[in-house]
């Protein structure tokens, strides 16, 4: 019966020749470079912080188009769009997300022997909450007290 898988020493000698041959590569043929240094090429992309060039020029144009001044109705209108974010005591006061509701259960545990030695412990009442964790609502989501 003849095998129609590859042998495993040709494919071992297959491996091992690609791997030497990634091995016989130089720095430099992989990773060429030439008489300039990174400012130059930073100086030559950025133009230096000059600005000067058209590129940017063009680049400083456009932002300027899409920049305004403030109105008045937008500066009469700015104390009152920041206090809706900005802390302050009445804010602090005021709780934005509220408790949901965690109804505490009572459960009565009767009289029972307990552990390997068999101790008799005594009936007993104990509370515990309904949910494991404290869940919160969004502001807005729950607006009554409870």
């Amino acid at each position: 019966m003849r095998r129609t898988s590859i042998d495993r020493r040709g494919l071992l000698a297959v491996s091992l020749l690609v791997v030497l041959g990634g091995c016989s590569a130089s720095k430099d043929s992989v990773l060429p470079h030439g008489d300039s240094t990174m400012l130059d090429i930073w100086n030559q992309e950025t133009d230096g912080g000059a600005g000067g060039s058209q590129a940017s020029r063009r680049l400083l144009d456009a932002r300027q188009s899409l920049r305004r001044p403030l109105t008045s109705t937008d500066i009469s209108r700015e104390p009152n769009v920041a206090s809706a974010y900005t802390r302050s005591a009445a804010i602090e006061i005021y709780r934005q997300f509220h408790r949901l509701p965690n109804p505490d259960l009572v459960m009565y545990v009767f009289p029972h022997l307990a552990g390997t030695d068999p101790v008799p412990v005594p009936g007993y009442t104990t509370v515990f909450p309904l949910y494991q964790r404290v869940q919160y609502a969004m502001p807005g989501e729950r607006v009554e007290d409870y």
